[in-house]
């Protein structure tokens, strides 16, 4: 089977759509090396690096293609689909090419969340119009909807009035590095490496509204006096770092919140961490805390939670979905929450023992291998 991706993100974003994109393509290409896999990339990019040789890049020929790479991408690559007799098409995130139908090849739309249809105040207006424009037509026209979680296909239901059978829910799998314990000689040198304090709890997010930095701030200003464990917090400003830095600074907090990136660019580095050294950083800390509002799945719990690091995450969103029982949940509004669940993991040894096990077990329904195979099938349904 020559199955088709929109590639842009997979080459082109380093966050959550990116590192999504990439291990689903790397994962099908590993577990069902049979079939041939071509990435339709609008323009050359440095964030992924295949080495399977069944992945094949495709960019844009010709000059009008290259100059108008974004219609390429949205409509044009339509022909590129026939040309090279692909068998299905699989849009990544959000949108398929308008005329989709028309090539008679069968698609999948990922959809990860409706947030701009729910929350458009969180968005610049255009982009919001934009991401409606697309996602309905994608909604309506691909031939079958992969949603992330169960709330993203009620959504789904009950905004676009789309048909719960299209829709299938798949949930992600993290890369599978993540489900690997990393051996104490590999963290001690992560811990060198980004001047890791012994302990500390963890926070992983770009610093966007949404992700409530903030009440996690307030929380561990509730218990400074209690426990002597710092914030470190891996992601980059979205906008919103000001805001909190505002507060650190009022409540003569900025000695237990340590930006990693902040820490990085002072030293001369570049300012994120290498991405096979996350799962030792995930396995240094005490606990992850993960509060969001609101969240299309919630990755970092189960990257947190497949190394055996407690989690402290919302009530709210899927977030309870995805952790399956096996965090400490939390009203994203209440500081006091969080707070009462960081002192509950650092102070009962054999409670967060029970939360490592519990996160492992959960963790289990992510399995790179059970997604790979859901994704596949839902694939071979259609074609």
């Amino acid at each position: 089977m020559n199955i088709g991706f929109d590639a842009k993100r997979a080459y082109h974003n380093n966050t959550g759509l990116g590192f999504f994109s990439r291990v689903l393509i790397s994962l099908l290409a590993g577990h069902y090396p049979e079939n041939e896999y071509y990435l339709f990339n609008p323009r050359p990019g440095r964030s992924f690096h295949p080495n399977q040789e069944n992945i094949h890049e495709i960019l844009p020929a010709g000059a009008l293609h290259q100059m108008l790479s974004a219609v390429w991408r949205s409509r044009w690559v339509t022909k590129d689909l026939v040309q090279r007799k692909i068998d299905l098409y699989h849009g990544l995130s959000h949108e398929i090419p308008v005329g989709m139908p028309k090539t008679g090849i069968p698609s999948v739309v990922t959809m990860h969340d409706l947030f701009p249809e729910i929350y458009p105040h969180q968005y610049k207006p255009i982009d919001t119009r934009i991401y409606r424009a697309k996602s309905r037509y994608a909604c309506s026209h691909a031939t079958k909807i992969m949603a992330i979680s169960e709330e993203t296909k009620q959504h789904i239901m009950q905004i676009y009035g789309i048909p719960a059978e299209k829709i299938a829910v798949i949930y992600q799998s993290c890369a599978p590095a993540f489900m690997i314990q990393e051996p104490e000689e590999q963290k001690e040198v992560v811990r060198r490496k980004y001047h890791l304090p012994d302990a500390f709890f963890l926070h992983v997010g770009t610093i966007i509204e949404r992700k409530n930095l903030l009440n996690i701030c307030k929380a561990m200003q509730l218990i400074r006096d209690e426990i002597p464990v710092p914030l470190v917090v891996v992601g980059n400003d979205g906008g919103f770092k000001e805001k909190v830095q505002v507060y650190l600074k009022t409540m003569q907090l900025e000695d237990r919140v340590l930006f990693l990136s902040e820490q990085l660019e002072s030293a001369g580095k570049k300012p994120f961490v290498a991405t096979d050294e996350l799962p030792a950083l995930y396995q240094l800390a005490t606990a992850m805390i993960y509060p969001s509002y609101f969240e299309g799945f919630g990755m970092p719990i189960i990257e947190a939670m497949a190394g055996g690091v407690p989690v402290v995450t919302s009530t709210t969103s899927c977030l309870p979905e995805i952790a399956g029982g096996a965090a400490w949940l939390a009203n994203p509004d209440s500081p006091e929450e969080m707070a009462t669940g960081l002192r509950k993991i650092y102070s009962d040894p054999a409670f967060a023992a029970g939360m490592r096990t519990k996160g492992m077990e959960n963790a289990r329904r992510f399995l790179p291998e059970v997604y790979a195979r859901e994704v596949m099938e839902l694939y071979r349904s259609i074609v």
